[in-house]
């Protein structure tokens, strides 16, 4: 087995795993499944946690993990997915940041693996087991990349800023007045 025919499987490998697992984490946002809480619920918990409006934050995340996962899996449009899935993880490392690093004590470790597996894979591209192959890379391009992530980034960053000023806002109406 050659080296580039062992990377291809590799990639394989790595782009069904982590887009099932974060296809996955999207559809119980979405619906339910898998033990989520669907989008009714997950509106209402994004709102607690500072994104507002809830409903969309969670369209958003949910979408973001679900489709960029599925689309990692497949291999297509694989800057776009990754990207998606990365700035999606982004909004769930700001949540889980104040508890440190590690996933034990509910702190951001599994996020951040999560979205910097997904962008390392967008960049990466999918190898030659991928729609994105089959297509001829028609949407595995550089300049795509640098658009999706650039995009992402953008969005992301907008997101956890409006998240932390809701935040703010919120804890300064709930400090008495002397």
């Amino acid at each position: 087995m050659s080296l580039t025919h062992r990377k291809d499987l590799g990639l394989l490998v790595l782009r069904l795993g982590v887009g099932g697992v974060l296809f996955a984490h999207g559809a119980q946002k979405l619906f339910g499944w898998f033990g989520g809480h669907g989008l009714t619920a997950t509106a209402a918990a994004m709102e607690q946690m500072g994104f507002k409006p809830g409903r969309r934050s969670a369209l958003a995340a949910g979408l973001g993990e679900a489709g960029g996962g599925l689309l990692l899996a497949l291999g297509f449009a694989t800057p776009v997915a990754g990207a998606a899935a990365a700035g999606a993880m982004a909004g769930a490392v700001a949540v889980h940041y104040p508890a440190g690093f590690f996933a034990q004590s509910g702190g951001y470790e599994y996020p951040l693996f999560l979205g910097y597996s997904a962008a390392g894979l967008g960049v990466a591209g999918p190898g030659r087991y991928s729609l994105d192959h089959t297509t001829c890379h028609v949407l595995d391009r550089p300049w795509v990349a640098g658009l999706a992530f650039s995009a992402s980034a953008l969005a992301g960053a907008a997101v956890i800023r409006r998240r932390r000023e809701h935040q703010l806002a919120a804890a300064s109406s709930a400090v008495p007045d002397d």
